[in-house]
Parts: C-alpha cells; sequence; structure tokens
C-alpha cells in the first residue's frame, strides 16, 4: 500500500472486533511508526504502552464506560509527559498527535482497525487516571488517547470527505 493509498483508506472504526489476537510483532510494527514521529525540538514527549494481556484487558474493560474499544484484542495508551522546550512552549500535544497520525497508518497498512480516541480517556471523568493505576505508570505521564486494535467484526463505514476544491487551494482562493 502507498502512504496516499492508507491515508485515503484509513477510518475510525468505532464497531466491534473478531477476538483473533494482533501478534506482538505487528504491536511492535506499530509503536515504532509512533515513536519515529517528529517531536518539537525534539523533546520526545511521547511514550506509548501496548496491552495485550488478557488480564490487563479485563481490567481496563471493566472501566470503561462506553463501548468504543471494548472487544479490540490490543489497546494502545499514548502517554505524553507536559515538557516545556523552546522559550517555555510545550509541544506534547503536537508530539502525540504525530505520533498517533502515524500509529493510525501503520495500523491501516498490517490490516487492522482503529480509531483515535482521546476524549474520553483524557475526560475530567477519571477514565484515563484508572488506566494509568491499572499499568503502574509514572505520575510523570498521562493518558491522553487510546487506539484500540484489531480486525473489524462489523462492516466498515468510511465519511465522505468534502472535495479538495472545497478545503484546498493554491496561492489567493478565487
Amino acid at each position: 500500500m502507498k502512504t496516499l493509498e492508507a491515508i485515503n483508506y484509513r477510518t475510525s472504526y468505532r464497531g466491534a472486533y473478531t477476538n483473533e489476537s494482533v501478534p506482538e510483532e505487528d504491536l511492535k510494527l506499530i509503536l515504532e511508526a509512533g515513536l519515529a514521529a517528529p517531536s518539537g525540538c525534539n523533546t520526545q514527549t511521547t511514550s506509548i504502552v501496548a496491552v495485550d494481556d488478557s488480564l490487563l484487558l479485563e481490567k481496563i474493560r471493566n472501566i470503561m464506560t462506553r463501548p468504543v474499544g471494548k472487544t479490540a484484542p490490543a489497546l494502545i495508551f499514548v502517554l505524553a509527559e507536559f515538557i516545556p522546550s523552546y522559550h517555555g512552549r510545550c509541544f506534547a500535544v503536537q508530539d502525540y498527535s504525530a505520533a498517533i497520525q502515524n500509529m493510525l497508518l501503520e495500523i491501516v497498512e498490517l490490516g487492522y482497525e482503529s480509531c483515535w480516541v482521546e476524549g474520553y480517556v483524557n475526560a475530567d471523568d477519571g477514565i484515563g487516571a484508572e488506566i494509568a493505576k491499572i499499568l503502574e505508570l509514572d505520575p510523570k505521564y498521562k493518558v491522553v488517547c487510546m487506539l484500540p486494535v484489531g480486525k473489524a467484526a462489523e462492516s466498515i463505514k468510511r465519511v465522505t470527505k468534502k472535495s479538495f476544491d472545497e478545503r484546498a487551494w493554491f496561492n489567493i482562493k478565487k
């Protein structure tokens, strides 16, 4: 698959997953793609945890209040350290966003589905903090995103994007 094909094929899959496991080698490739993302001032504020252990998955599923990702055979959690760098600015959001996009594209390349689940694990309801406790994370990390990974058990609905001309142009728009 060429890069632009993967970009255009990728979609947010919120359905159920089959119970087919995701091999550790594939999870490693996905994590490597995330870690290869650019980082503001090379601060490297993003860390990533792949969870495929059935006991950990069960503990996490027990605290999940929404169905997205509940049946995924693997969950990837994106962690951020909010470290100031250039003139006191922190680029953690940009760093982890780039890492997430890289991982989503690698997930598609490997034949899996996923969804960028940020607001749910990053909200004030404490789900991210509960996940951090289950994963015994150092307090310097904040759980900012979850990527369920697996094979789709339901049909995949692809969204229609606005046309190129509606959203992009060269020089001055006419």
